[in-house]
């Protein structure tokens, strides 16, 4: 696999080409990824998603999948957001225009996500059994529900980045 992200100050995942998905940990037995009997598998499901973000149901929760293209991903808790490496000269780079990406985004449209607690991001191809022993994030959520909303932004003239931030909602 082409590696895009240097490892240094976050952990990066990244996809085979298809997109990254965060499972909750509770699920993850039932995520097949790209294996199964049926006609359409998981990894099928997770890359018919239209769009930044989506929801799949996995057992009785949901995965949040990461559309449009397979970017390296890493969770900034400090922002509640993931953020997608497009484009940058360097991690140090990137990193750095977090704060004003999130203060230009254009978002499109919320989510409502219904978390039963820590989710794992990784290669929707992987089976959710499979998935801590590949690259995979652990995000330690709280349980309940989150808005999830979705931008692409160019803060920088070589800097362009996905973000994908999680809003907890009153219960």
């Amino acid at each position: 696999m082409v590696r895009y992200a240097e490892p240094g100050t976050v952990e990066w995942v990244e996809s085979g080409g298809g997109p990254l998905i965060a499972v909750p940990e509770t699920v993850l037995p039932f995520w097949a990824g790209a294996d199964g009997d049926e006609t359409a598998s998981d990894y099928d499901r997770a890359c018919e998603v239209d769009g930044f973000i989506g929801l799949l149901p996995v057992g009785d929760s949901a995965a949040l999948v990461f559309g449009d293209e397979p970017a390296s991903t890493t969770y900034l808790p400090d922002h509640h957001t993931f953020v997608r490496w497009s484009a940058a000269d360097s991690e140090a780079a990137l990193l750095a225009e977090v704060p004003t990406a999130l203060d230009t985004a254009a978002w499109g449209p919320e989510v409502c996500w219904n978390v039963p607690g820590a989710v794992l991001l990784f290669d929707a191809a992987w089976p959710g059994t499979d998935s801590a022993g590949t690259e995979h994030v652990r995000v330690g959520l709280d349980p309940g529900r989150y808005a999830v909303r979705a931008a692409h932004v160019q803060p920088g003239p070589e800097t362009w980045l996905g973000l994908v931030q999680l809003r907890r909602l009153p219960d």
